[in-house]
């Protein structure tokens, strides 16, 4: 037996409602055939939501009851929520994740091999430069959350603005190959700084803060991966003087 629902969107030259895309695109998955009613305007769309006495669209209509928004809607199907809530590593996974299979593309493209030191120092240098970026998205924001536990930053506000451009630096130069006492020292400090910092604001103070190490709007807990990135840190200006 065919399942059919209609469903009610916002669709005008100046706005396309993303959700109503996606609860279409549920719906046909479901197997739902769609009666999709375009609101092509402002005034038509108010005008649906005063007669349904509702406050938002899309709506979907099955079995002429009316279920509701995409999160109604996946509740109905009973979907997992989609957009992601609370605490959460997927940043750092994604970033991490990333950054090791271009360094194991990088290392296979020079010399045909997946696993070496190259890729070890290659992983670190993209690693710290990719988080850079997140950080420089949004200095403010970044900034915000930073001098909340780094030890230099509480002092001297302006560390937290530069510490960006000092990870990107380290990050960029050792891919370049520049002299180990331009960019090891660096590395050193800033990792030392924040290791220190970490330990002291999550494992002595016990202080629940969220990690400015992807950005200041993150909702990754301060802890162990930011304690990694420092380690890293660390480790790199470390190696870059031993070589």
């Amino acid at each position: 037996m065919s399942k059919s629902a209609q469903l009610f969107r916002m669709a005008t030259d100046e706005h396309i409602c993303p959700f109503g895309l996606k609860s279409k695109d549920l719906l046909e998955r479901e197997g739902y055939t769609v009666d999709d009613q375009l609101l092509t305007s402002r005034e038509q769309t108010d005008e649906f939501k005063k007669q349904h006495s509702v406050e938002t669209t899309p709506q979907t209509f099955i079995d002429n009851k009316r279920i509701g928004g995409y999160v109604d809607l996946r509740d109905y199907f009973d979907k997992p929520k989609a957009a992601q809530e609370g605490t959460t590593y997927t940043p750092v996974i994604a970033i991490f994740s990333v950054s090791f299979l271009l360094s194991v593309a990088f290392s296979f493209a020079s010399d045909n091999s997946l696993l070496s030191m190259q890729t070890a120092e290659l992983f670190v240098a993209l690693t710290m430069a990719v988080l850079a970026i997140q950080k420089l998205q949004d200095l403010f924001s970044f900034t915000n959350s930073f001098i909340t536990y780094d030890l230099v930053a509480m002092k001297v506000v302006r560390y937290a603005y530069v510490y960006p451009f000092l990870e990107a630096f380290v990050g960029i130069g050792m891919i370049a190959g520049l002299p180990a006492y331009i960019i090891a020292p660096i590395s050193l400090f800033i990792g030392g700084v924040g290791a220190v910092s970490v330990i002291k604001a999550v494992y002595i103070d016990k202080r629940e803060l969220k990690c400015a190490c992807v950005g200041g709007d993150s909702n990754v807990p301060l802890g162990f991966i930011s304690l990694t990135e420092n380690l890293f840190m660390i480790a790199a200006g470390i190696w870059m003087f031993v070589r």
